[in-house]
Order: C-alpha cells, then sequence, then structure tokens
C-alpha cells in the first residue's frame, strides 16, 4: 500500500496486521479518484470517516490538503493511523485521530463548529449503509459545508440513493465502487427543486 501522488509519492504506508478487519482503498481507485479531485485538493479540510489505515486522508494531505480529521472506532487501526502519521512526520495539527463511532463523531463535530469540504467514507462492505448515512449526517449537521463533496466507497452491487447529496460521478475499482455526491443546500433545505450543476469535472 503506498500513496501515489503529491510529497509524498510512492511512500509506503503500513497495512493491517493478519486478523485485523480492515479492506484499504486499492491504490489504483485512491489514484483515479484524487485524478478527478485534481486541484480542489489544495487547501481542502477532510473528513476520512472508518479510516482504517488512514491511507485516503495521507493522500489528501500529500496532495496539499491542509488537514485531515480520521474517525476510526477500532483502537487497534487508531493506532495504525498513529504510526502512518508518525512515520511520515505529519504535524498532529494537521491529522487529528477520533477513535469513535463515525455517526457520534459527526455530532460531536457539529458541537464543535468544525467544517469539511471533503468527506471519504469507507465502511464495512456488509453495512455500507451506514457510511452514507455518516455522510448525510454531515451535510444535515453542516459538518459538510453546501458545495463540498462526498465520497461513498461501497461494494459493486449496492445501490446509494440520498435525499441529501447530489450524485456527481462514480469510479469502480476491483470490488469497489465510489459513488462522488456533492452537497447542495437545497437538498438539505428540503426545497423541491434543486440547483443544476453543469456537466464537467469536478
Amino acid at each position: 500500500m503506498r500513496i501515489t501522488g503529491g510529497i509524498w509519492r510512492s511512500r509506503r504506508l503500513r497495512g493491517p496486521s493478519k486478523g485485523m478487519p480492515l479492506r484499504p482503498t486499492p491504490d489504483a481507485l485512491r489514484e483515479r479518484a484524487f485524478a478527478v479531485f485534481g486541484d480542489g485538493v489544495e487547501g481542502s479540510r477532510w473528513l476520512d470517516l472508518f479510516a482504517g489505515t488512514g491511507a485516503v486522508g495521507f493522500e489528501a494531505l500529500s496532495r496539499g490538503a491542509r488537514g485531515v480529521t480520521f474517525i476510526e472506532r477500532h483502537r487497534a487501526a487508531a493506532r495504525l493511523i498513529e504510526r502512518n502519521r508518525d512515520e511520515l512526520a505529519v504535524p498532529e495539527a494537521w491529522a487529528r485521530i477520533m477513535v469513535d463511532d463515525a455517526l457520534h463523531a459527526v455530532r460531536r463535530l457539529a458541537r464543535e463548529g468544525v467544517r469539511f469540504d471533503r468527506a471519504w467514507a469507507d465502511p464495512p462492505f456488509e453495512r455500507w449503509e451506514i457510511g452514507l448515512a455518516a455522510l448525510e449526517a454531515a451535510a444535515r449537521f453542516e459538518v459538510l459545508e453546501s458545495g463540498s463533496l462526498a465520497c461513498l466507497e461501497c461494494p459493486r452491487g449496492a445501490v446509494p440513493e440520498s435525499a441529501y447529496l447530489h450524485r456527481m460521478r462514480e469510479l469502480s475499482g476491483g470490488a469497489s465502487r465510489l459513488i462522488i455526491f456533492r452537497v447542495e443546500a437545497e437538498h438539505i433545505r428540503g426545497k423541491s427543486r434543486t440547483r443544476k450543476i453543469a456537466p464537467g469535472k469536478i
């Protein structure tokens, strides 16, 4: 497992040990997703839900994000994120780690008034719906600002639909499927008509 671009390009990350219930995002899918995000990563604030090894968040930092909050409820996985953070010499101020359930963490961040403009949720595939619920909660509680991107990694057979998130694009790789949504204020307020977004590059 490696970082695919930015200042730490090709740097290897520590992966899960045998028996850990983690399924890291494939390097190729991560690389394709960040190619879609392009220059929008520079200076962005990231929420990495179900963070696992932290690969997505560290990819974002490598490519110029100004900060990542990692949410991971398994303490062993959170320690793995800490080790990767230390080996990359990332300041703690740039990489906050919260050992918590995703939905509870989103509510806590809302109370703290923390805001993000990018989020990635990679829940266990057998419970992919909870990843969508966490992204929707982040939008409803304005942890994700209007115009933010919310990414859900799910199994290829999943059909995620959301009343709160505007579907923009889909990528696939191996057994994984990545749905890229945009947070729209009109969706959150429950208006009957949503603003149309011109097709093209995100």
